[in-house]
């Protein structure tokens, strides 16, 4: 059975991996776990926040035999702190996005340690926009410093599909990355 600590940055890129994940192994011991110290304004933080808490509730109509809605660690505070210092040290493109990735998967790595759980991933690898390679780097590196797996799946494929899921369910569907720097 699949045991796995799924960071979440944000509703519409948790969908699609959330039910695929969950369709083709309905037993799955999943965490989502929403860490994004990334995110300027805290409003924005919160919007975000509270839209993935409303997905974890829908999951029961999107994923056939999902008795409940999901559980989501939502402990981490919101402290932009780590990320802002992280990203202050080169803010240009990409180094200020691999220091928000290493920031973000770090965490998620120690947080599946603490929490008893091998493995981890992150929706990030879900959406098209981000950079797929740095990801993947980031959550290698997270894992081979904290002694647990990162589960890598390209979840670009169901682009379209969460999509659709997410406008079909309302979701918050937010213009840009998060990062204050990004924001217009």
């Amino acid at each position: 059975m699949l045991s796995l600590l799924v960071h979440v940055c944000c509703a519409p890129c948790a969908v699609y991996p959330l039910t695929q994940i969950l369709g083709r192994e309905p037993g799955a011991d999943l965490l989502p776990w929403f860490y994004n110290p990334n995110i300027q304004p805290a409003e924005e933080f919160v919007r975000r926040r509270d839209a993935v808490a409303f997905l974890a509730q829908q999951m029961p109509s999107l994923v056939p035999g999902i008795p409940r809605p999901l559980r989501v660690d939502f402990s981490p505070p919101y402290n932009p702190g780590r990320f802002l210092a992280a990203a202050a040290l080169d803010p240009t493109e990409p180094q200020r996005c691999r220091a928000c990735y290493e920031t973000r998967l770090d965490m998620a790595a120690r947080a599946a340690v603490e929490k008893g759980l091998p493995a981890f991933t992150t929706t990030l690898l879900y959406s098209r926009r981000q950079r797929h390679e740095l990801i993947r780097e980031a959550g290698e590196k997270a894992a081979s410093e904290h002694g647990v797996e990162f589960y890598y799946e390209d979840f670009r494929r169901g682009w379209k599909e969460g999509l659709e899921l997410s406008k079909r369910l309302g979701l918050y569907r937010q213009r840009w990355c998060g990062c204050v720097y990004g924001a217009s």
